[in-house]
């Protein structure tokens, strides 16, 4: 019996889903479990990186498909890769696919499950449908929705991925919401299992701004530092950030300038860069995606967060950025919907801050009211991590998912 793993990234890939598989790929290896990886050979940030058709990390097999390269910001391009994937994981998983062995399904490419579910079925194995995102709602949100001609095949779609779901032996969801979602989709509850995206308290730890290296390379002593890390996607918005940056930079100059940290991509990063600069907004600071090893340092180099989801989104996504920004004991501050998952959150462990959508002067007020309250920062701070210890450390959710896979196993 072995686990495999299908998703379009894997490490030395350094996306949140690729992090994440890597961590739990790589903890149920070392506890003496078989186990495999079908991936891409590309790279999140770079469609031209070709990685080696097979390695291996940490005791996990690593088996990259051919696909074509366009990359994620061409949408046809992303396209014609999600098909030359699901052609080459077909042919993959019926080779390396074997009798009782459980198949976990993650949702980069889209529709996985609809793939994976036939196989599983023929080879007699069981499939875990991880799910990061639901598609192709989330395309119908972000993009031209049921209207127009694409209409049509998001419903075809849907009715596969639907029966794909209920058919499954196991769907995890990351949050209440998302659950909710599911359940609606006609999917036993027996089927649904919550278990949340996760951080790594050996990788990541609070460091005083005095000894943060980073922070100092990047000119940010003596200043307020409001940060965001990680994906700006079409599932985020970006006006209410601008709104509240054009606001403070409109006030009086504190003790402490503001300065607005935005580290990461994604296809709407290009459009708030360039927005910045028609709007002559100058106390913005643009950095790349940080290696790994630098996340404590990076994350740390903010004194507050933002996390952002469209409201149309919730139940669809759950950032996962909020998970690191916990455990590096910084204050969260959510622009979204105020019953939203991770509005949640924050209002139950008392982490931080929840702006609607849209009132870029509320978010400049909440920025303002923290960066002159030092010690509210602290209490902020220490109850993230709290609630990072309590609830978001890898140990815990990898013996979650343990727990989950040896019962879909029918192992002990």
């Amino acid at each position: 019996m072995a686990y495999v793993f299908i998703n379009r990234f894997f490490y030395p890939d350094h996306s949140a889903t690729s992090q994440l598989l890597t961590d739990l790929t790589v903890a149920l290896a070392a506890s003496g479990n078989t186990v495999t990886v079908i991936t891409s050979r590309q790279r999140y940030d770079d469609p031209n990186i070709q990685l080696p058709a097979r390695s291996r990390h940490e005791n996990v097999e690593i088996i990259r498909l051919w696909t074509t390269r366009f990359g994620r910001l061409n949408l046809a391009g992303r396209a014609i890769d999600y098909l030359t994937f699901y052609f080459s994981a077909i042919w993959q998983l019926l080779r390396h696919v074997h009798k009782n062995d459980v198949v976990i399904a993650k949702t980069d490419p889209p529709m996985l499950s609809v793939v994976a579910g036939p196989i599983t079925w023929l080879k007699g194995a069981k499939l875990v449908n991880w799910l990061q995102d639901l598609f192709p709602e989330v395309a119908m949100a972000a993009g031209p929705g049921n209207d127009g001609a694409m209409g049509p095949l998001y419903r075809a779609m849907k009715v596969l991925r639907d029966r794909s779901l209920r058919a499954a032996d196991m769907n995890v969801v990351l949050g209440d919401r998302m659950a909710v979602r599911v359940a609606n989709l006609g999917v036993e509850p027996h089927k649904i299992r919550i278990i949340s995206n996760w951080a790594d308290a050996d990788l990541l730890h609070p460091i005083p701004h005095a000894q943060n290296a980073l922070r100092q390379d990047w000119g940010l002593h003596e200043k307020f530092v409001v940060g965001y890390s990680g994906n700006l996607g079409r599932a985020h918005e970006y006006a209410t950030f601008l709104d509240a940056i054009a606001e403070i930079e409109r006030q009086p100059q504190r003790n402490l300038p503001v300065v607005w940290l935005f580290i990461g991509g994604g296809a709407l990063y290009k459009d708030f860069v360039r927005e910045t600069v028609q709007r002559g907004l100058t106390s913005v600071v643009f950095k790349p995606y940080q290696p790994r090893e630098r996340l404590s340092e990076s994350l740390s180099a903010a004194d507050v967060h933002l996390v952002s989801l469209r409201p149309d989104m919730e139940g669809l996504i759950v950032p996962s950025k909020f998970h690191g920004i916990t455990a590096v004991a910084r204050p969260a501050i959510f622009i979204g919907d105020a019953d939203g998952e991770i509005a949640r959150l924050i209002a139950r462990y008392h982490c931080g801050a929840i702006v609607a959508p849209g009132d870029g002067k509320a978010l400049a007020r909440t920025i303002s009211a923290l960066a002159e309250d030092p010690a509210r920062r602290v209490e902020l701070g220490r109850h993230a991590r709290a609630a990072f210890e309590a609830a978001f450390e890898k140990t815990m959710a990898v013996s979650q998912w343990r727990e989950l896979l040896a019962s879909v196993a029918g192992r002990p």
